[in-house]
């Protein structure tokens, strides 16, 4: 019964509450169709409540003045809240999304926490430096933390994209409003009960959920925002752009992706089909670096597709609950139609559907959200399916020829955010690699992602960087301090006029 479902409430301004007008909405497993908890559905009201205690934080708890090694310590804190919940969060991020249990187990989970405590122990310096100008005078470059930092992140990898923003965010010195997607918010709405018993400063971090647009539109547009932190699709993306315009805000936009998976005949085979499956298997294909276009050359193309294919077939698809699954329902009945629309789009258009791209019949998963794992062949980078971000399990086949032909088609797209490159010649890897206009390149594997190293996109995948020292320096903004060291006190400007 409804009434004995988990609530989940809004951390406002360092305490647990209830939404303003008591409304809550429903979070759906996507394996079994099914309501299994409630979240709080926050108004424009709790939305400005939220971002008030953030700029309340910034200004006067003397957040921004602590070292960066006090602000450490509460991420490490966090880190180790996760650690100890981590059980129940890869549960409930399995719940919510339809990842399977192994992902959110070892993937997921792991990641967030180990996010956290990477920037909690953050060595690099931002106490600024000297610039060598050749004026008597000190002339310093300091980083400072931006301000209030509004934060929205899409649902198919809610705690990590949380951690990713949070931690560098917070170490940095900002107060942090974060906004997670409608269709996963439960993991990190749990987090939030976590990430307030580590004892951070009121208003310093605010979670808020809410299944309304104009919520959203309220944290992006609010004049007490400095920055915003976007990860989603291109076309909110622009949406996020346009709001922001109004009170010349800074933004970082991480957005959709076409990222093409160019296998040279020169690739250890059956490590390039393994890491093609995952690149676009993975998270049944809901992920923005889903390496959707194969760009497959030539020599090796019947025996690659052979083995592909047949790997494919073999997965086990069901709940994402159980240990066995290879494979999971995609997020929502809404997402599945829009995939199978496009793979209606992609055999009208004359690919050749070679696997799946149906919806199962098994008895057991016809409550779910499931869809089998789907191969075109035939395709040319004309189609839709190839140029078009679907979000979902279906791979289209480009054959080519030549080095120069692959580098062509992988850049004929409007996407930019990252590439796969399999070949034994890693000169020829690194070559390729340059010549690819995006902001990732995985050689002979996929979905490397590092603290340690910066991760974003160009053309429409966005701009701004997570991770890295690049990540971590987007949330902050440059001071020069300029002080006359003339003999005597008496610079020329003072006597110009």
């Amino acid at each position: 019964m409804m009434t004995s479902l988990e609530k989940y409430n809004l951390l406002i301004d360092g305490k647990t509450q209830v939404p303003s007008r008591e409304k809550y909405f429903d979070a759906v497993n996507p394996s079994t169709g099914e309501v299994f908890a409630q979240v709080a559905d926050a108004s424009q009201e709790d939305m400005g409540s939220a971002i008030t205690g953030a700029r309340r934080a910034f200004d006067t708890s003397g957040w921004p003045q602590l070292g960066v090694k006090e602000r450490g310590q509460y991420l490490i804190k966090i880190a180790q809240l996760i650690r100890q919940e981590a059980k129940d969060l890869a549960l409930l991020e399995c719940l919510d999304t339809g990842k399977t249990i192994k992902q959110t187990t070892f993937i997921d989970v792991p990641t967030a926490a180990d996010t956290f405590e990477y920037f909690g122990q953050l060595s690099w310096p931002l106490g600024g430096c000297v610039n060598p100008v050749p004026d008597p005078v000190e002339s310093k470059t300091l980083r400072e933390p931006v301000g209030v930092v509004g934060c929205i992140i899409p649902w198919n990898y809610p705690l990590i994209m949380a951690a990713w923003k949070i931690a560098p965010a917070l170490i940095t010195g900002n107060t942090v409003v974060l906004k997670p997607s409608p269709l996963a918010s439960v993991s990190v709405m749990k987090l939030a009960q976590w990430i307030k018993a580590a004892g951070l400063p009121e208003g310093v971090l605010n979670i808020i959920s809410s299944s309304s647009h104009e919520v959203s539109a309220e944290l992006v547009k609010h004049p007490a925002v400095d920055m915003v932190s976007f990860t989603g699709s291109t076309r909110t993306g622009r949406e996020i752009m346009r709001l922001a315009s109004e009170s010349v805000k800074k933004i970082t936009l991480e957005l959709g992706g076409k990222s093409p998976n160019i296998v040279f005949a020169d690739c250890d085979l059956q490590t390039a089909v393994g890491g093609t499956l995952s690149a676009i298997f993975m998270n049944q294909g809901q992920m923005c670096t889903a390496g959707s276009r194969l760009l497959l050359e030539d020599k090796i193309y019947d025996a690659f597709m052979r083995e592909l294919v047949t790997r494919t077939k073999n997965f086990k698809i069901g709940p994402a609950m159980s240990y066995e699954t290879d494979f999971g329902p995609l997020i929502s009945s809404e997402h599945r139609k829009h995939v199978l629309n496009f793979i209606e789009q992609g055999v009208k258009e004359g690919a050749r559907l070679v696997c799946g791209g149906r919806i199962p019949q098994e008895e057991e998963l016809r409550r779910g959200f499931y869809l089998e794992p789907t191969i075109f062949e035939g395709v040319h980078n004309g189609m839709s399916i190839a140029r078009e971000e679907i979000f979902g399990p279906v791979l289209s086949v480009i054959r080519f020829s030549t080095v120069d032909e692959a580098v062509k088609i992988a850049n004929d797209s409007e996407y930019g955010l990252a590439a796969c490159v399999w070949t034994k010649d890693l000169n020829k890897a690194h070559d390729v690699s340059r010549r690819l206009r995006c902001g990732n390149v995985w050689i002979n594997t996929y979905g490397g992602f590092y603290n340690e190293a910066p991760f974003g996109g160009c053309k429409q995948s966005g701009f701004g960087r997570e991770l890295g020292l690049e990540g971590l320096l987007e949330y902050t903004h440059t001071k020069q301090i300029c002080t006359d060291l003339t003999p005597g006190g008496k610079p020329l400007v003072s006597a110009w006029f």
